[in-house]
C-alpha cells in the first residue's frame, strides 16, 4: 500500500490533494495508515514542567510569553536544580518516565546551557529520560545538552515558510531548521509540530505539514496546537479555525508521517468531546495531561480520564521505541497523580 511509505519528498499539490479529499475518505485513509503503525485505543498522556517562565525577547504574535505583550504572564528566573528535581520525583511517583523541561528564552546563553546541564544530569539520575525546550541552540550548545543526558528536544517550525514571516520578525525559519540539525547531529530526537488557526490559508497548512515531512528525519512527535488567543498578543480576535478543519490538519499528519507521534497540543480545553474523538480516530495518539499548558488552560484530569473511558482508550504503555518526548503518565490510582503535571506554562509546545 503506498500510502504507508515513509517518504521525504512530499510535493505541495500531492499533500494539498489529501487535505482536499471528502472528510470521511480522508479520515478511512488516515485511520488505515494509523492501525498500520500504531495501537488505535492508545494515547500517549505527557506533562511539562516550565523551569523559566515569561520575559521572552521575541516577538511570536501568538506568545503570551513575549516580554513585549501585555498578557499578565510575569517573568520568572531559572528554577533551582533542587527544585526541579522535587517536581521531577513528583512525576516519577505519579508515573512518569520522561520528564520535559521548557525555558521561554529565544535561544539560552552558554552559561544558561551549563545550569540546564546540571538539571539535565540530575534527573536522570532519578531515572527518567529528560527532553527540553529553550529555544535556538548552536551545535556546542546541543553537544553539551546530548552529553548531560538529554534525550529530546522540542522546536517547532510554527508554520508555512511563506507564512512565517506574517508571525514572527524576530529570527528566520532557517533559524528553526538550523536548531533541528543541530539537535539531530547530536544525537538527540526531536520533537517538532506547529500552529493552526494563525490566520493562514489551508494551503499554508498543507505547507507547514509539507515541511515537517520532508525533514531529514520525521520528528519523533509531531504536536498541533490549535491557536489559543490570549488577550494582548496580536492574533487575539483571529476568526476561529472551523473544527473539522483541525481534524483534517490531524489527518493529513498522520498520513505524511505515518510512524511519528501526532500530538494534540495547545487549544484541546477549546475542543468538545466529539471533536477530539474524531482526532483521535484520525490518527491523534498522544495529547498533553493537567490543568495547565504552557500557560493557557488544558482540560483537567479527570475529564480525559471519563474521555478515555467513554472512548475506551487507554494510556500507552511507554516503550524505548516510542519516540515520545515528553513525561508519560500512565492512568494509576498514585497519590499525587494530579500534582505531576507542571501547573504553569513552559512554552515548549509553541513558543520554543
Amino acid at each position: 500500500m503506498a500510502d504507508l511509505a515513509i517518504r521525504h519528498d512530499w510535493t505541495r499539490a500531492e499533500v494539498a490533494a489529501l487535505f482536499a479529499l471528502p472528510f470521511n475518505e480522508l479520515l478511512h485513509r488516515a485511520h488505515s495508515v494509523h492501525r498500520e503503525y500504531h495501537d488505535p485505543n492508545a494515547v500517549q498522556v505527557s506533562t511539562l514542567l516550565s523551569i523559566k517562565t515569561g520575559g521572552c525577547p521575541e516577538d511570536c504574535a501568538y506568545c503570551p510569553q513575549a516580554a513585549r505583550y501585555d498578557t499578565g504572564v510575569q517573568a520568572q528566573k531559572l528554577m533551582s536544580v533542587e527544585a526541579v528535581l522535587e517536581r521531577a520525583q513528583a512525576a516519577k511517583d505519579a508515573g512518569a518516565s520522561r520528564f520535559c523541561m521548557g525555558a521561554a528564552w529565544r535561544g539560552p546563553k552558554d552559561r544558561d546551557v551549563v545550569k540546564v546541564a546540571e538539571i539535565v544530569r540530575a534527573v536522570k539520575g532519578l531515572g527518567l529520560e529528560t527532553c527540553a525546550t529553550l529555544g535556538m541552540l548552536s551545535g556546542a550548545q546541543a553537544d553539551t545538552l546530548k552529553a548531560a543526558g538529554l534525550d529530546y528536544y522540542n522546536h517547532n517550525l510554527d508554520t508555512a515558510p511563506e507564512f512565517y514571516g506574517e508571525v514572527i520578525h524576530t529570527r528566520q525559519y532557517q533559524d528553526r531548521l538550523d536548531t533541528l540539525e543541530h539537535v539531530r547531529h547530536a544525537g538527540m530526537k526531536t520533537c517538532c509540530g506547529g500552529i493552526v488557526g494563525m490566520g493562514e490559508s489551508r494551503d499554508q497548512r498543507a505547507g507547514l505539514l509539507q515541511t515537517l515531512a520532508n525533514l531529514p528525519e520525521h520528528p519523533q512527535s509531531v504536536p498541533i496546537n490549535q491557536l489559543v488567543q490570549v488577550e494582548g498578543t496580536p492574533l487575539a480576535g483571529t476568526a476561529a479555525l472551523d473544527p473539522f478543519e483541525f481534524v483534517r490538519t490531524i489527518a493529513v499528519a498522520r498520513l505524511l508521517m505515518p510512524a511519528s507521534m501526532v500530538r494534540l497540543s495547545a487549544g484541546r480545553q477549546q475542543m468538545d468531546d466529539a471533536v477530539q474523538a474524531l482526532c483521535f480516530f484520525a490518527g491523534a495518539n498522544s495529547i498533553f495531561y493537567g490543568e495547565k499548558l504552557l500557560t493557557t488552560g488544558n482540560p483537567d484530569v479527570e475529564h480525559d480520564r471519563a474521555l478515555f473511558r467513554r472512548l475506551d482508550l487507554h494510556p500507552l504503555q511507554v516503550v524505548e521505541e516510542a519516540g515520545t518526548v515528553h513525561a508519560d503518565i500512565l492512568e494509576t490510582d498514585h497519590p499525587g497523580m494530579d500534582q505531576a503535571s507542571c501547573g504553569q506554562g513552559c512554552g515548549c509546545s509553541v513558543a520554543a
